[in-house]
């Protein structure tokens, strides 16, 4: 369903990403989805796919420039060696303005460190029209709630030992003082918890709830319906 495309960031360089297609084409709106630690692997590639088929276009920005690791270990060098404010503010503001061409409105969405990466992109990528925050968040002096434009969603897991549920209370209050349009939901679930691939993984950490992940999506589908139809 999808390709390969390259894109230029706002300083001119370039990053390579996945792009999917719905059946309506380039006018529909779009969603720019942002990888876990691991990179962009088949799975995130499968998320873009089923937001296309969904009828938005999907663009999965490759930010580890083509590295990619099932191991835990490796995943989380490779997340500790990316620069998050380059890539929010150029990486995936990039993949917005590209979208934004031929797209009316351009959403942005992701899980794990692409959940930290879908906030600091709220506070960053002004063209962004809204953001949907799967179990994750940046360090919260990083959030410059006063700078967030768009509406946002996020699905937490009440049983996240990566990000825990005290702190989205605290990331909630900051949104609220910036009087922030947001709605966040609890789930009695452990981090990864739309990951149908999480168990595989083997880290007790993770776990696959599809019980979970089935009401987040429908929340989620009728979110993007409301901000980008």
């Amino acid at each position: 369903m999808g390709k390969s495309v390259t894109f230029k960031r706002p300083d001119g360089k370039s990053v390579n990403g996945y792009l999917a297609e719905p059946q309506a084409g380039a006018k529909a709106p779009a969603m720019v989805v942002i990888q876990e630690w691991w990179g962009m692997n088949d799975q995130i590639r499968g998320v873009a796919d089923k937001l296309a088929a969904a009828g938005y276009r999907a663009l999965v920005p490759d930010l580890y420039r083509g590295k990619a690791t099932v191991d835990a270990k490796e995943a989380e060098h490779l997340m500790k060696g990316l620069n998050f404010g380059d890539a929010a503010g150029q990486d995936i503001r990039g993949a917005v303005q590209f979208l934004k061409k031929d797209s009316p409105k351009v959403g942005v969405t992701g899980f794990c460190m692409g959940g930290a990466l879908t906030i600091l992109s709220a506070c960053n990528v002004p063209e962004a029209d809204s953001a949907v925050v799967w179990y994750g968040f940046p360090p919260l002096e990083y959030v410059d709630a006063a700078k967030i434009k768009a509406p946002m969603l996020g699905h937490f897991a009440t049983r996240d030992q990566a990000f825990p549920i005290g702190k989205v209370d605290e990331l909630e209050k900051k949104l609220r003082a910036a009087s922030v349009k947001f709605e966040f939901h609890r789930y009695d679930a452990k981090h990864a918890f739309a990951n149908e691939t999480a168990n595989e993984k083997k880290l007790d950490m993770l776990e696959y709830n599809p019980k979970a992940a089935e009401l987040a999506w429908k929340r989620t589908m009728e979110f993007l319906a409301k901000t980008l139809k």
